[in-house]
């Protein structure tokens, strides 16, 4: 008998919500802003209140607290996102909707997504990096999403710089980490435009290859995965795979085995929907467990 499920791939930008099957088919979705909890949470049980779901698959923007065993299982935590700092949003769904979840961010719910029906279909370790407003990972472990004590924060490993960058990086964190360094905000405080006006022969393409590079380097050389997939809005610039793998092969150095290149680090293949799939999906695995 199929199961009518939910996915929320909760974005820093906006949220979908979407109702489907058990094989991550997609029936009906909504998309919206995400402003306050107050206002974005009307929104999400405005959509949810229409369907009599079994479970629900949630990817949140972070960081979150994914402990099961934390008082603050289910929180949104230490986000640069205001409203939402301390926020628990897992606690709001289920004080709604009395079914099962799953609770997790929503980069790892892209990779989960691409793992079972994208470019990592019949890989045993897939690693996801989302690169757009903010840099995350999310990483598949022998088909399993990763747990440590929390979830991987992939955006902010620190960088070798490039010579010649002087740019001071935009995380407000850590100035020049990777996210600081290669995020969509970078490119465009970097370039004086945003990524999607500049021709892809522009030399800012070549210092984002070369820090994508490096973390590709660093994911290979501490989850060795069987492939580094890349999303989100920079991503679409098609000239910077080619660029990442060249200069990957120089940083790497014949250090490591890699399987080819070209089938190694490569484009999501679920595009925007990886996400909210991949909430499906992780809600079908909570029924059957």
């Amino acid at each position: 008998m199929a199961h009518l499920l939910g996915g929320i791939e909760a974005g820093g930008t906006k949220f979908v919500c979407a109702v489907g099957d058990e094989n991550g088919n997609i029936q009906k979705r909504v998309k919206f802003p995400t402003t306050t909890p107050e206002e974005t949470m009307k929104e999400v049980f405005a959509f949810f209140d229409q369907y009599e779901v079994e479970a629900i698959g949630i990817g949140s923007f972070g960081p979150i607290d994914i402990n099961p065993e934390s008082p603050t299982y289910g929180y949104v935590t230490d986000t640069p996102k205001l409203p939402w700092k301390n926020y628990n949003f897992l606690g709001a769904m289920k004080a709604r909707y009395d079914i099962a979840y799953e609770w997790t961010t929503d980069v790892n719910v892209a990779a989960y997504g691409e793992y079972k029906k994208g470019a990592g279909v019949g890989k045993d370790n897939v690693l996801y990096a989302t690169v757009g407003t903010g840099i995350g990972v999310g990483y598949i472990s022998h088909g399993e999403l990763y747990r440590g004590r929390s979830h991987p924060e992939g955006g902010h490993i620190l960088m070798q710089r490039e010579a010649g960058d002087d740019f001071a990086g935009v995380c407000p964190y850590h100035g020049a980490c990777l996210e600081g360094l290669a995020a969509g905000p970078a490119v465009e405080r970097r370039a004086g435009k945003k990524g999607d006006q500049l021709l892809s022969t522009d030399s800012v393409w070549e210092t984002e290859a070369f820090y994508l590079a490096q973390a590709c380097m660093t994911y290979t050389l501490t989850f060795s995965p069987d492939v580094i997939i890349f999303g989100g809005g920079v991503m679409k610039q098609k000239q910077l795979f080619p660029m990442i793998r060249e200069n990957f092969l120089e940083l790497m150095h014949d250090y490591v085995r890699v399987p080819d290149l070209d089938n190694y680090i490569v484009h999501v293949e679920l595009g925007d929907d990886a996400g909210i799939t991949g909430s499906l999906l992780a809600a079908a695995d909570v029924l059957t467990k």
